[in-house]
């Protein structure tokens, strides 16, 4: 049996496991998926000797797994972050597929208003979101607790006129993920319209207090799970790209 797993820091919230074994399940595959809860990045040393066929990479290490790595794919060095890992030949190599998953998610969704965007979040899951928009022609600019440079912005600096010039809204960071299903970004929606597209990269739960507000106001609605699903087949076909993985 192969086994597969997921490394992050706290896993409650993650659907993967119940993902690829429903999966596993389906397709009648011999093989296991199990999360990997880890409290320092270092411990992943342990993990890469203890037989895995693959690994996914969650909050807080998508950026921090990589130093552990010997090679990362193109498209994971454009990004600077990993959500998979390939073993092959005796090596560790990273890959990004949530810029896979994300692109096939949203692109049934953009329209000609969606090409100013605000990101909300710094982390390894924003450097995927960034880089398809603006392979796909979106000016982006960012939000967070602590901004750093000029395309960079504090929660209390979202107006209405930044509002009104950014009608693609991300959320990137983990605020309102379950258990703390309440939790919402603290700034202000009230200027949000039918052109406004709120996305959240939370699936858990389906509907997030980001998302509500956004549709309290009119726009359109996104959470994570089309970008999961897409993503974790995409992992499935790197883990499964050669016989000698």
């Amino acid at each position: 049996m192969r086994k597969f797993g997921l490394i992050g820091r706290s896993l409650e919230h993650s659907f993967s496991k119940s993902y690829f074994e429903h999966y596993f399940n389906e397709n009648s595959i011999n093989s296991s998926y199990q999360n990997i809860e880890l409290a320092e990045i270092d411990e992943v040393k342990s993990v890469f000797s203890d037989g895995y066929s693959g690994l996914n990479v969650t909050i807080p290490y998508k950026e921090k797994i990589i130093p552990y790595l010997d090679e990362l794919s193109d498209e994971a060095k454009s990004v600077g972050a990993v959500n998979v890992i390939e073993f092959k030949n005796g090596r560790t190599i990273g890959h990004n597929t949530d810029t896979y998953g994300f692109r096939n998610s949203i692109k049934p969704f953009l329209n000609n208003h969606h090409d100013k965007a605000i990101i909300f979040g710094t982390g390894g899951a924003s450097k995927a979101v960034e880089f398809v928009l603006k392979s796909l022609g979106v000016d982006v600019i960012f939000v967070s607790r602590n901004p750093i440079g000029e395309n960079q912005f504090g929660y209390e600096e979202v107006n209405n006129y930044m509002t009104n010039a950014c009608k693609l809204w991300v959320n990137t960071t983990p605020i309102g993920t379950y258990p703390n299903v309440n939790d919402v970004l603290p700034i202000s929606f009230n200027h949000l319209t039918e052109d406004h597209f709120l996305i959240d990269l939370i699936y858990n739960p389906e509907k997030t207090a980001f998302l509500k507000e956004g549709e309290k106001n009119g726009a359109m609605i996104l959470n994570g799970q089309s970008m999961l699903k897409h993503q974790a087949m995409k992992a499935w076909e790197i883990w499964n790209c050669d016989d000698s993985n």
